[in-house]
């Protein structure tokens, strides 16, 4: 279910590039919300009804639902102008992130080895966004922010876990960028071409919204220590997708970049399940 979701968010982020050479990125945005809202509220309403919407922090709910939205805008327009790769290999740096955000935020402790892992992970970003004589794409900078608001996205959705069920919050996840966009969507909205720009644009909400289903089901199988290993799998599919679909293969810079990133975030994530065993 782990690689399945993965794969899925390469097709997700693979469709909204290509669909990126002939509309506007809030568009796809925008289909991309719907479609997730859609699906989660087809599967969802008939079963459980109007009750599922019952939070008990709904403003946090909402502020979830904005860092994914968010999270999807500087994702979307990034992959624009950068290779999947590159983006992709950027991402692993959320788990870094959201364990060094966790002491402000979450009062989590941190020691000197994760502290350390950390600071490693985000030299393996300076190798990937910047080796020596390259210029640095402006683009890189969405990427960045990226990271940001989905680790901030992944704390918010920690301290809803322990408040309300997952079918809430699933549905609540899309939500916000739904509504934002809709009264922009005639002064932005651009007819796709033909039928296969039509199929991505609709399938986007599925790709998204069945890939965090399979996120979810996944864990509730599964104890995270045996899961966090198979999200690095996302390097693989994307670099096959760039490689297929646009002809793009990672240089040297980005594999030397994201193997230190992985091998940090994996440290960070081997210490974390020492602490929690440890208490």
């Amino acid at each position: 279910m782990m690689v399945a979701a993965f794969l899925l968010f390469t097709f997700l982020d693979t469709s909204a590039k290509l669909l990126a050479e002939e509309m506007n990125s809030l568009q796809i945005v925008w289909a991309r919300f719907v479609g997730h809202a859609v699906l989660v509220a087809a599967v969802l309403l008939p079963r459980k009804g109007t009750r599922v919407l019952a939070s008990s922090n709904l403003k946090l709910q909402i502020v979830r639902s904005a860092f994914l939205f968010l999270s999807t805008i500087f994702n979307f327009f990034a992959l624009r102008y950068l290779p999947l790769a590159t983006t992709s290999s950027i991402m692993f740096t959320i788990p870094l992130l959201v364990a060094a955000l966790s002491v402000p935020l979450l009062g989590e402790r941190v020691g000197w080895r994760r502290w350390t892992a950390i600071a490693v992970g985000f030299v393996g970003v300076l190798i990937i966004v910047r080796p020596a004589g390259a210029t640095l794409h402006w683009a890189i900078g969405l990427s960045l922010c990226n990271v940001v608001a989905v680790s901030l996205y992944q704390i918010a959705t920690r301290k809803l876990a322990a408040r309300d069920h997952s079918d809430t919050t699933s549905l609540y996840s899309p939500l916000f960028g739904t509504v934002v966009l809709l009264p922009l969507l005639p002064f932005i909205w651009e007819a796709p071409s033909g039928w296969f720009a039509w199929t991505l644009l609709c399938l986007l909400g599925v790709f998204g919204g069945v890939g965090h289903w399979l996120l979810i089901i996944a864990h509730r199988f599964a104890p995270a220590s045996l899961l966090a290993p198979f999200s690095y799998t996302a390097i693989l599919w994307m670099t096959a997708s760039g490689y297929l679909v646009f002809g793009h293969l990672p240089d040297r810079w980005t594999v030397a970049g994201a193997a230190v990133v992985i091998a940090s975030g994996l440290y960070v994530f081997h210490r974390e399940q020492l602490r929690k065993a440890g208490s």
